[in-house]
């Protein structure tokens, strides 16, 4: 755990990146992992984290903030972020920070927090070459406030201000970076491709790229790289280079699938579940079926003289001569066999004998 948690953090995320041709700089990837979510990494127990400028995904949960007019500055977006914190220490940073690391976070927070008389208003970063970095700092946010206040006083309103009258304004303490490697931002194509080849040689690449995707899908498990890429060497050179992507993916679908299998039998079952065993299927309840009536010496037989089961017939009441309608359905009338309908037509009758003759 941190020696620092109660502070707040402040991360500028605004600026139109006119030197990178209007592109979204925090969301540039380096390393496979975006800018900010970079800078998102070296605070990670901050108690609240705002993030000013553009909605952007994240990492991890993040307060959205956007500074009044957007792309008014930076003291603009800080007095929007601060408006969200409510720690007694804040730390600032700016969202092109791929070499900032969670040891210069801690360095800057102890120094900002130690005691002194008078005590210090806040510290900041310094490069090898001597100069301040405002935007990797922290302060402390009651001088802060005071001294945005005191800007906002004399210029009226903080669009468009530097953040050099900010730093006139508060006592700091300087951190030194000797090797300028925590202060390097990215400002141009140029230093993002820098960061990118200075990444690439010093080999953490790939294992922040593993980190990365598992924080991604959400999942929490060791993986033994050097195994896996032993296999995937193997399957290429021995197989097909296409071999190579296919085996790590069926050896990590096999590993999901049998953990899937383990946490769907604990509390059930103490012993392993055998490949093609399958629960008894449960008996739905349902309506009861009346028994199917005996076959004995007397039972009706077929054509081929076996006994046949007998037939349920429903009888039906006839009505009779004169009644309307019987017991039961149908309803229409039954009429006498005698009796003439009375929109009946004579039928002529053939004529037979010497009629026939005559004829």
């Amino acid at each position: 755990m941190s020696e620092h948690p109660d502070y707040d953090a402040i991360v500028l995320a605004g600026g139109a990146a006119r030197r990178l041709g209007g592109a979204d700089k925090p969301a540039l990837p380096v390393g496979g992992r975006a800018l900010l979510d970079r800078v998102l990494a070296t605070c990670p127990d901050a108690a609240a984290t705002v993030v000013v400028g553009p909605a952007r995904p994240t990492a991890r949960p993040v307060v959205q903030a956007l500074e009044d007019p957007p792309g008014g500055g930076p003291l603009a977006a800080l007095d929007a972020g601060l408006r969200h914190t409510t720690a007694p220490t804040v730390l600032v940073l700016s969202a092109d920070l791929p070499f900032l690391t969670a040891g210069t976070v801690r360095a800057l927070l102890e120094a900002a927090t130690a005691g002194g008389d008078p005590p210090p208003e806040g510290a900041l970063l310094r490069d090898a070459e001597g100069r301040d970095q405002p935007l990797v700092a922290a302060y402390r946010t009651a001088p802060l406030r005071r001294a945005l206040d005191r800007l906002r006083s004399v210029h009226g309103a903080l669009t468009g201000l530097p953040l050099r009258p900010l730093l006139s304004a508060l006592a700091l303490v300087r951190v030194p970076d000797a090797t300028s490697t925590a202060s390097f931002d990215c400002d141009t194509w140029e230093d993002i491709g820098t960061a990118r080849a200075r990444i690439r040689e010093h080999g953490h690449v790939l294992d922040e790229w593993i980190t990365a995707v598992k924080a991604e899908l959400g999942i929490d498990l060791d993986v033994d790289t050097a195994a896996l890429l032993d296999l995937a060497r193997d399957a290429a050179h021995g197989v097909a280079r296409p071999a190579a992507p296919l085996t790590t993916f069926l050896v990590g679908y096999a590993a999901g699938r049998q953990e899937a299998t383990w946490r769907s039998c604990r509390g059930r079952s103490p012993r392993w579940p055998t490949a093609g065993r399958r629960r008894p299927r449960p008996k739905r309840p349902g309506r009861r079926r009346r028994p199917a009536p005996r076959l004995t010496k007397r039972s009706p037989r077929n054509d081929r003289g076996r006994a046949r089961r007998p037939v349920r017939r429903r009888v039906r009441r006839r009505a009779r001569p004169g009644q309307r309608h019987s017991a039961g359905p149908p309803t229409h009338r039954i009429r006498r066999p005698d009796a003439r309908r009375r929109d009946a037509r004579p039928v002529p009758r053939r004529p037979r004998g010497i009629a026939a003759a005559r004829r």
